[in-house]
C-alpha cells in the first residue's frame, strides 16, 4: 500500500474534484471537454460518473481499512484498481473508434488504463498464494 497509497490519492480526489466541477460548472463547458454542445457526448461522459465514484469510494475505503489494520484493503483495493483500469480502457477506446487524439483527453486516461497494471500482478500474485 506504501506504493500504491499516492495513486489512490491523486485519482480518488481527481475524480471528486472533476465532477464537482463538471456539475456546479466552475469551467466553461468548452474548457472540460470536446464537442460540449453535442448531447450524445455529453451523456457518454455523465456515464461515468456512477463508475468514477465508485472507484473513488472504493479506493478511499481502501485507504480507510489499510489505516484501520483490516484486511479488507485488499479486496477493496483489487476492486478499485480493476474498475480504474476499465474507466480509462472505455475512454481510450471510445477516443479511438472516434480517431480523435486530443492528448488533453488520452493523458490521464492513459493513466488511468496503465497505473493499475503496474499494481495487479501482485495482488494476484498475493490472491493464487492464500488460494
Amino acid at each position: 500500500m506504501r506504493r500504491l497509497r499516492p495513486f489512490f490519492w491523486l485519482t480518488d480526489v481527481g475524480f471528486v474534484v472533476y465532477w464537482l466541477v463538471t456539475f456546479l460548472e466552475i469551467l466553461p463547458k468548452q474548457y472540460m471537454y470536446q464537442d460540449y454542445t453535442d448531447a450524445n457526448l455529453v451523456a457518454w461522459n455523465l456515464s461515468f460518473f456512477p463508475l468514477d465514484i465508485f472507484i473513488s469510494l472504493t479506493g478511499f475505503a481502501s485507504l480507510y481499512a489499510y489505516h484501520k489494520g483490516k484486511g479488507s484493503w485488499q479486496q477493496l483495493a483489487l476492486l478499485s484498481l480493476v474498475l480504474t483500469f476499465c474507466s480509462g480502457l472505455q475512454a481510450i477506446a471510445f477516443w479511438a473508434f472516434k480517431a480523435d487524439f486530443d492528448w488533453s483527453w488520452w493523458i490521464p486516461n492513459l493513466y488511468l488504463l496503465i497505473y493499475p497494471l503496474f499494481f495487479l500482478p501482485g495482488f494476484m500474485r498475493e490472491r493464487s498464494a492464500v488460494s
